[in-house]
């Protein structure tokens, strides 16, 4: 991915995390979903005192967009860490999140990219993330699509 855009949406992840609600586990998570046209979704996490009600920042992002019409995507940057101070390691997307990517994203185009800042970052694709991705084919009886 270009490295402007890559720089792009670092900075948009780390100021969507200012938003994140995470009393509970005072884990800030703060991403920036790119489409395919260009225009960026920014999510943070939410979380609620019944903890299954929360909502990972990812989500959060791939919700807004979907809400919006949206349905092609190019990358996601994310950005997380302990809220009480700057983030200094590298926050990837739980398994819902990665299934959440799943459904609406191509395992081999889709980047994702996990950063601390902008000059310490990891850019991946969903299948490297997530290589036996359950989808849509799935349910279908008899498809051998992967």
């Amino acid at each position: 991915m270009d490295e402007k855009i890559t720089q792009m949406l670092i900075e948009e992840a780390a100021e969507a995390r200012k938003q994140s609600f995470s009393p509970f586990s005072g884990f800030a998570v703060g991403a920036a979903l790119m489409t395919a046209e260009g225009a960026v979704y920014r999510g943070c996490n939410i979380e609620c005192s019944g903890l299954t009600a929360s909502n990972c920042a990812e989500r959060t992002a791939f919700f807004k967009a979907v809400s919006e019409g949206e349905r092609n995507f190019k990358a996601i940057a994310i950005v997380g860490g302990p809220s009480d101070r700057d983030v200094e390691s590298l926050c990837y997307p739980c398994g819902i999140c990665r299934q959440v990517m799943a459904q609406f994203c191509d395992l081999d185009s889709f980047r994702i990219i996990v950063a601390a800042d902008r000059a310490h970052w990891e850019e991946c694709t969903l299948r490297e993330l997530l290589p036996r991705a359950f989808r849509r084919h799935c349910m279908a009886e008899g498809s051998e699509e992967s």
